[in-house]
């Protein structure tokens, strides 16, 4: 099951970049943009951080922090994040934890192989640690642009 626009976030507790642990409260007082994606160090999701990462100060501005997940270790994300200077933590959930939660950890399919894996995906919390905003099955260029539109638009109203 996986949580919808208007629900609460739902309890969880993961490793993330920086020495951090991140549960649902960090989502508190604050915009958070949440992005899912396959793997570190790939051409699609090198895009993707780049473009949030260029974006990042306007996100900032609206009161609003990045955060992306993929199944990665702590490693490798670190070193994802340090080689690109993205300005934002990158949470490693290698047992799908909170993919299941937001129901991005699907079925794939390539070059006809089927396996389980996440679904490029991005979620916009509220300050109030609620679901708004819901981007499945993304395509990366100009993506990152239109969530802060999206946001520019919450936060305005």
């Amino acid at each position: 099951m996986s949580v919808t626009p208007g629900q609460i976030v739902p309890s969880f507790l993961l490793s993330a970049t920086s020495q951090r642990t991140i549960t649902q409260e960090n989502f508190l007082g604050k915009f958070t943009v949440l992005y899912f994606y396959p793997k570190d160090s790939t051409p699609g999701c090198t895009t993707e951080g780049l473009e949030f990462a260029q974006l990042h100060d306007e996100f900032l501005a609206l009161n609003a922090q990045i955060l992306g997940v993929s199944l990665d270790s702590l490693t490798r994300h670190a070193n994802f994040k340090n080689k690109h200077s993205f300005p934002f933590d990158l949470i490693s959930d290698p047992e799908a934890l909170l993919c299941k939660i937001f129901g991005v950890y699907q079925l794939k399919k390539n070059f006809g192989k089927e396996y389980m894996g996440i679904v490029r995906s991005t979620f916009l919390i509220n300050p109030q640690g609620q679901l708004d905003q819901a981007w499945l099955n993304v395509k990366v260029a100009g993506h990152a642009q239109m969530v802060l539109q999206t946001l520019k638009h919450t936060a305005s109203q």
